[in-house]
């Protein structure tokens, strides 16, 4: 049940906007809407709408979300499957929501209580205490059977999806007391050194590099048998690690080095860009950079350039990899020279991408629902590391940039003119932190323009040309809203408990020394 406490929670946000503004803006000037323009009642609808779609999402026996829902929040058209990160994103959304005075608190202790019964009747696997990647939100069961065309489905033990539940479980400790009893045995069976490939960098790096996963039984395609930890039988790992730093998956980093399951100096084994020399031809484009150590790592210092702007690119160029982990880490105080520096350029380049470069009006560029259907990486193709990185638009307009210097990579012409660019509300609020009043702006002119806002918030994404809504709702990008919200506005409630303990102790020392090849000014 939702009990919108609108006169508390108006209280409430009198008291944090005008901080929250004055502390945004100083992180990078912006023009548009001033920041006053987010009133109360804005964030107490923004708010308690939002969670509206998560309750909505929810099996009301089994406390667990659907992976999405229909736009009219029909219990009939939820999801029949569901993963640890959507888990994950319901239970810290009801934390923000009683943050933000939209749920009482025993509405949030019975709602992730349910939660967390659940979760330890899932299937795990046994020896890394990991949670397979997709369930039946109704009935528990491990899926074997993809519930949309009967497809087989090869049991998965995702690392980036078991970080976020992660780090859910790791909130739940400090900000839930009260039901440590349940979350803290499954927190304590999760062992990330499953995942961790200490050789990926090669023997003379003394750090190395997180797998994307494992199956317990060999799938189809490419795997790579063993076993980190040399406990219980052989998995089968995914033949890539991460080796891309600026993306959702460092909070697998995040965690494990919090928990104190890794050592901190793996901070520096993933890839800022990668190198600048022709052996490195196929990334975006050739980086401007230089070589630094720390902790005994080599670190290629690199950085990407678009439109005057100098950054640390993300693997695909969208804002759900540069923005989602700092919505539990602080990065832009625990990274003074490096992610304080990035998050508003980067921030900047998706506004200049979407209003001076596309000329789509709009901006807000992250992998969402496609709004002919299905769901689709979208985001700003010059700021990924990826050659083919995600565009931002439905006609997957790409830029190649090529590698100067190496003859096998020579420039192409830039495109004269984009398409049907799809922009997703949820960038627009990770973003909010960086440049509040052009977030404001943008989520005004998307509310006003389309038909972009039911009764569970903005829908998914819009494209804005054509005017094609996607009217649904995903438990993630409606999860990464409420996070946003929370900090913003609840004093920063979802980092603050997620950091206390191992976080700070063991990775805030090692984040504070790392310096960006980005210009303190640009």
């Amino acid at each position: 049940m939702i009990r919108p406490y609108r006169a508390a929670l108006a209280a409430a946000l009198s008291l944090t906007l005008a901080a929250s503004g004055a502390a945004s803006a100083a992180a990078a000037p912006s023009t548009g809407l001033p920041a006053s323009a987010v009133t109360p009642s804005t964030i107490t609808a923004w708010s308690t709408d939002t969670w509206r779609s998560m309750a909505a999402m929810t099996d009301p026996q089994t406390g667990l979300p659907a992976d999405n829902i229909g736009g009219a929040l029909a219990p009939a058209s939820r999801a029949r499957y569901t993963s640890p990160t959507n888990i994950g994103a319901y239970i810290w959304s009801a934390i923000t929501a009683r943050k933000l005075h939209v749920i009482g608190e025993q509405e949030q202790v019975q709602r992730i209580s349910r939660a967390l019964d659940s979760l330890a009747r899932l299937e795990r696997h046994p020896d890394s205490g990991m949670f397979y990647n997709w369930y039946d939100p109704a009935t528990l069961q491990l899926l074997r059977t993809w519930p949309e065309n009967g497809s087989t489905v090869y049991p998965f033990v995702s690392s980036v999806d078991n970080a976020w539940l992660a780090a859910a479980l790791m909130i739940v400790h400090n900000g839930v007391p009260q039901l440590r009893h349940k979350s803290d045995p499954l927190l304590g069976a999760m062992d990330f050194g499953f995942y961790y490939d200490s050789q990926a960098r090669g023997p003379d790096v003394p750090a190395g590099l997180m797998r994307g996963g494992f199956w317990v039984e060999p799938p189809p395609g490419c795997s790579t048998k063993g076993n980190y930890e040399h406990r219980g039988p052989d998995v089968y790992y995914t033949c890539h690690t991460y080796g891309a730093f600026n993306s959702e998956t460092r909070m697998i980093s995040y965690v494990a080095i919090a928990l104190g399951q890794v050592p901190p100096a793996h901070y520096f084994a993933p890839w800022r860009t990668f190198p600048d020399t022709c052996d490195w031809s196929w990334q975006e484009m050739r980086p401007v950079g230089e070589w630094r150590e720390y902790l005994d790592v080599p670190v290629f210092e690199g950085a990407y350039r678009y439109r005057g702007l100098q950054f640390v690119p993300t693997w695909g160029g969208d804002m759900f990899e540069a923005l989602m982990p700092d919505m539990f880490v602080p990065e832009e105080q625990w990274g003074p020279d490096s992610w304080a520096r990035n998050h508003p350029v980067y921030v900047r380049g998706q506004i200049e991408h979407g209003m001076n470069d596309a000329r789509y009006g709009h901006w807000g560029f992250s992998p969402a629902s496609d709004p002919q259907g299905g769901y689709r990486e979208y985001g700003v193709d010059a700021m990924g590391l990826d050659t083919n990185g995600y565009a931002s638009d439905e006609e997957r307009t790409s830029v190649d940039y090529g590698f100067a210097g190496c003859p096998d990579r020579p420039a192409q012409p830039l495109p004269a003119a984009y398409g049907d660019g799809v922009v997703t509300p949820h960038a627009v609020f990770l973003a909010m932190r960086y440049a509040p009043a052009d977030a404001q702006a943008e989520l005004t002119r998307l509310r006003n323009e389309f038909d972009s806002y039911g009764p569970g918030g903005f829908y998914d994404s819009i494209a804005v040309r054509s005017g094609t809504v996607a009217k649904r709702y995903l438990a993630l990008d409606q999860g990464m809203i409420m996070a946003a919200l929370g900090n913003l506005y609840g004093g920063d409630i979802l980092r603050k408990e997620f950091t206390r303990g191992g976080a700070e102790r063991f990775l805030h020392p090692v984040m504070r020394i790392e310096e960006f090849s980005v210009p303190a000014e640009q």
